[in-house]
C-alpha cells in the first residue's frame, strides 16, 4: 500500500462520522425530547461518572498517572495531551461558525430541527446555552482514546468503549444533540489521525519523544 493510500485510509473515520451526523440530523429532535424525560434522570446520573473522559482535568489526570505509573513511557505525554487538547480545542473553535441552541436550552415545538440553529458566525457573543454544535466533550474523548489506542494498543476496546460513553452521556443529559456528538467525534478521530499518522507532525513529535527518551 502506498504511503498517499495508507493517508487517505486514517480519513475513513471522520468522513462516516460526518456522514453519520447529517443522518442524525434527522432524528436530532425527537431523541432529544425523549431523553429530556425525568424517568432518565437515574441514568443521568450513572453517566456522568463517564464525563471527566472527555473533560480538560480528566485528561491531566490520566496524564499524571501516565507520569507515575509508567515511567517507561513518559515520553508520550506531549503527544497525549497535545492530542486530546488539541481536540477539543478545534471543536471550540467550530462553536465560533454556528450558533445552535442545547436541548436543555430550547426544543423546538416541532420536529424542525433547523429551529435549533440560530445564525452563523456567533464568535464569542452566544452564552453557553447556545454553543451546542459541536461537543467538544466528545472530540476531547475520541482524541483521547486515539492516543491512548496508539500508546496501548491492548486497551483499544476500553478507550474505544470510555469514548463512546462520553458521547452518550452528552446525549442524555441534555447537552448536546447525536449530531453534535457525532460531528464531536469525527473531530477528535481527525485530530489523532494528524497527530499520529498523517502529515509532518507526527514525525516532529516522533523526533520530540527520541530526544524526551522514546527507544
Amino acid at each position: 500500500m502506498t504511503d498517499s493510500r495508507r493517508s487517505r485510509r486514517y480519513f475513513i473515520l471522520p468522513a462516516v462520522l460526518t456522514l453519520a451526523a447529517v443522518a442524525a440530523l434527522a432524528v436530532d429532535v425527537p431523541t432529544a425530547r425523549f431523553f429530556h424525560s425525568p424517568d432518565w434522570l437515574s441514568y443521568r446520573r450513572c453517566l456522568d461518572a463517564f464525563e471527566p473522559f472527555g473533560h480538560a482535568l480528566g485528561v491531566l489526570l490520566i496524564v499524571l498517572a501516565l507520569h507515575q505509573l509508567d515511567r517507561a513511557r513518559r515520553w508520550a505525554i506531549p503527544r497525549v495531551l497535545g492530542c486530546a487538547l488539541a481536540a477539543g480545542g478545534a471543536a471550540d473553535l467550530l462553536k465560533l461558525l454556528v450558533m445552535r441552541f442545547r436541548p436543555y436550552h430550547h426544543l423546538p415545538a416541532t420536529n424542525n430541527v433547523w429551529e435549533t440553529f440560530h445564525h452563523w458566525f456567533p464568535l464569542c457573543s452566544g452564552c453557553g446555552g447556545q454553543q451546542s454544535f459541536p461537543s467538544a466533550h466528545t472530540a476531547t474523548a475520541f482524541g483521547l482514546a486515539a492516543v491512548l489506542i496508539w500508546l496501548y494498543p491492548q486497551g483499544r476496546f476500553l478507550f474505544a468503549l470510555l469514548a463512546v460513553m462520553v458521547g452518550l452521556q452528552r446525549i442524555v443529559s441534555g447537552v448536546h444533540y447525536p449530531s453534535d456528538v457525532l460531528v464531536g467525534a469525527a473531530v477528535g478521530a481527525l485530530i489523532g489521525a494528524l497527530f499520529l499518522r498523517v502529515g509532518l507532525l507526527p514525525g516532529w513529535l516522533d523526533r520530540l519523544e527520541r530526544w524526551w527518551g522514546r527507544e
